[in-house]
């Protein structure tokens, strides 16, 4: 198989909002006559955009760079770039011996300018570009669109880094403090997804709830989905990840009740539910603004999913602190929780704290919140049962029967308005539904995870026999039963 100069192979590990900068970086290399291809075999370029946020993560992009690094033909060249990249610098050239260029994620615009130095250079000694100036992230974005679409959803990166001083996380070190992009170069952006037909935008950043404080606007967030909202109403879903605890102000939470559009969705990691974890975890501790935060949103918005994170096992977690946490979650009833066992991450403050927990006591804990959540989560979902819903299809499958057969009945695959992409459940729907369409659905049965439903026979719509609505077929094999 012939290697082809002007092609590029790139993959994306980590994030959604990885997703993004790996799309814009691809737009920038399509800007200057570079093609990309699926098989690193045929590329003259091989980029990983890699993950650094936990250990896991840091070693499946190390694992992906040693790959292509091994593999590498003369004529070839291999590039890391993202959050590893830019933590690591240099020194990643120790772990993975052979890379030809490190890129970091605060000029990930300057990929084609390295590419063109790697053509150039007269020694086979790696090249970095490794500057640790942030400013410049937002304004100087070589006119690529800063989304990411997926199917019918797609993502916008509102504002990249963090300026939040949490004592476990290694972002700031490696994005920078917060910068937001300019509203208008936002907006334009919606109003092209829904060119395009996009059914959902997912708004993004490290932070979204700290969207425009750089910039000098006050309430920041809830004046972008204003401006969203009035610019592109053809979009029917708009959903908000990644809240910030304390930064849910009354002006957000009357934006969000009062369009339409705006998802009854919200995505606030809290990260524990005890006041003196959280202190040493240097987050915003006062437990009495979540509760009540929490009911003032369900007042606004009573269909409201709240989905939020917890770390167990961080430094110096004791029983009567984890108990807190578990009657934290007790009380507040959330829709959605996902949970990590405390990841030792070198460089961060939490790094040097006495009083580490034993990874036994981390699993048993992380085992007894989650099986909490369940309960929580399977009795939320009963309450849907016998309701009718709108459904995101994205796809379709075969159904099984207790022995794994197929029983030849095809089922739709989508999401409701309590689902975000990639981390939250479906909705499993008898029959063949309009792929990338949003359809009304009955709920007649519930998982821990997932719901199950029947088309509405009052829907607006006729499903014609014999009419192809998507492009092939999924797995159910990854549904939680």
């Amino acid at each position: 198989m012939s290697l082809r100069k002007n092609n590029y192979y790139l993959l994306s590990l980590g994030c959604s909002k990885n997703t993004v900068d790996s799309e814009s970086i691809g737009q920038v290399l399509a800007q200057n006559g570079m093609r990309g291809v699926e098989n690193p075999n045929r590329a003259e370029v091989l980029i990983v955009n890699t993950c650094g946020f936990i250990d896991a993560a840091k070693q499946e992009s190390i694992n992906a760079l040693r790959e292509l690094v091994d593999g590498k033909r003369d004529g070839q060249m291999v590039i890391a770039a993202g959050c590893l990249s830019q933590r690591y610098g240099s020194n990643l050239v120790q772990e993975v011996p052979g890379l030809d260029g490190v890129i970091g994620t605060r000029r990930w615009m300057d990929i084609f300018d390295l590419v063109g130095r790697l053509r150039d250079r007269k020694h086979p000694e790696p090249l970095y570009h490794l500057p640790t100036d942030a400013k410049v992230v937002g304004l100087d974005e070589r006119g690529v669109l800063r989304t990411s679409v997926q199917g019918s959803s797609a993502y916008i990166k509102i504002a990249d880094g963090c300026r939040r001083p949490c004592a476990f996380c290694a972002i700031p070190k490696i994005k920078g403090t917060a910068v937001s992009r300019p509203m208008e170069s936002i907006v334009r952006e919606a109003v092209h997804l829904q060119e395009q037909g996009i059914k959902e935008i997912l708004l993004i950043a490290q932070d979204s709830t700290d969207y425009g404080y750089d910039l000098g606007l006050k309430d920041g967030l809830a004046h972008l989905l204003d401006a969203i909202v009035d610019a592109a109403p053809g979009i029917p879903w708009i959903r908000v990840m990644y809240a910030y605890p304390g930064y849910v102000t009354p002006g957000l939470m009357e934006t969000m009740a009062k369009h339409e559009q705006v998802l009854p969705y919200l995505d606030i990691p809290l990260q524990h539910g005890h006041r003196d974890t959280l202190l040493r975890m240097k987050r915003p501790a006062k437990i009495e603004w979540v509760y009540d935060t929490i009911g003032k949103l369900r007042t606004a918005m009573p269909e409201l999913c709240v989905r939020t994170t917890f770390i167990v096992g961080y430094p110096g977690e004791t029983d009567a602190e984890f108990e807190g946490l578990m009657q934290f979650v007790r009380d507040l009833q959330f829709d959605r929780v996902g949970a990590f066992k405390y990841s030792y991450e070198i460089g961060t403050p939490s790094a040097k704290l006495p009083n580490q927990v034993p990874d036994d006591v981390k699993q048993e804990r992380y085992e007894r919140l989650m099986e909490l959540q369940q309960g929580i989560s399977l009795a939320k979902n009963q309450l849907m049962v016998g309701k009718t819903i709108d459904v995101l299809v994205e796809g379709h499958g075969i159904s099984e029967d207790e022995d794994g057969n197929d029983t030849g009945e095809t089922l739709s695959l989508g999401r409701s308005y309590r689902d975000a992409p990639e981390i939250d459940g479906y909705v499993i729907t008898e029959g063949e539904l309009p792929v990338g369409e949003i359809v009304p659905v009955r709920v007649t049965g519930a998982t821990t995870y997932d719901l199950i439903a029947t088309a509405d026979t009052r829907a607006p719509f006729v499903i014609q026999p014999g009419k192809a609505y998507g492009e092939g077929m999924i797995s159910l094999d990854s549904i939680s039963e």
